[in-house]
């Protein structure tokens, strides 16, 4: 299986984002070490979804994009030269169907945690603040991107309830929108370009992220045996 690469970096540190498995993705202080990562990240990403894993996974690179962010700490802003292109309806429902799913597997990871105030994670800072350390704080973080997510995009959202509960709002809101698989491509804060294809792929990497350190977090605390893991991290 060859998994089609953008790569975002500043020089050195890269974020390597799976184009054809959105929201896949590895980071490393370099290409070569992100990519050796990536391997192990689609089978990852492919028993997530319930698919057959390949026997080899080679990389290429199909888009770089430099920027001045800090990739070291999730710091990303790229657009997909693919993410442009506008959605079918079955496109976007197979989309829309794993942000919700990873919302949902978010929730059962979080809510499986036994005491969610607890934490082997040391203090540390990055662009956005200091990074959540708790199964609560990574929890809220994580949901608490629905309404700037969608914001972008033009459509009004809220985060209120659960993570699944407000992302399903959030697509019923966008759903109401006569247009909304032309896929516009949208200026939204600090100069960011936005489309509908970005957030989705951007709701499935978030919740990756978040996802690998809260169960990497609860299963050194509580054992691997007591945690589910629905994303087969």
């Amino acid at each position: 299986m060859t998994i089609k690469c953008v790569r975002e970096h500043n020089g050195g540190d890269t974020l390597l984002y799976a184009a054809n498995l959105p929201g896949a993705y590895t980071r490393g202080a370099s290409l070569e070490i992100a990519m050796e990562k990536m391997g192990a990240e689609a089978v990852s990403y492919l028993k997530w979804k319930g698919e057959p894993c390949p026997e080899a996974v080679s990389v290429e690179i199909v888009q770089d994009a430099v920027c001045d962010l800090q990739v070291c700490d999730a710091d990303s802003d790229v657009l997909f030269a693919a993410e442009k292109e506008p959605l079918t309806m079955e496109e976007y429902l197979e989309l829309k169907s794993l942000a919700l799913k990873s919302a949902a597997d978010f929730l059962t990871l979080y809510q499986s945690i036994p005491d969610k105030g607890r934490s082997n994670a040391p203090v540390r800072k990055t662009f956005y603040g200091q990074v959540p350390r708790t199964a609560d704080e990574m929890y809220q973080h994580t949901k608490n991107v629905n309404e700037y997510y969608f914001g972008e995009i033009e459509t009004a959202a809220d985060n209120e309830g659960d993570i699944l509960e407000c992302r399903r709002r959030g697509f019923e809101a966008l759903e109401k929108r006569p247009d909304f698989l032309a896929n516009p491509v949208i200026e939204g804060s600090y100069g960011e370009c936005w489309t509908l294809r970005k957030v989705l792929r951007r709701f499935i990497w978030h919740d990756r992220i978040h996802a690998k350190a809260m169960y990497r977090m609860a299963a050194g605390i509580f054992g691997a045996a007591n945690i589910p893991n629905p994303f087969f991290f």
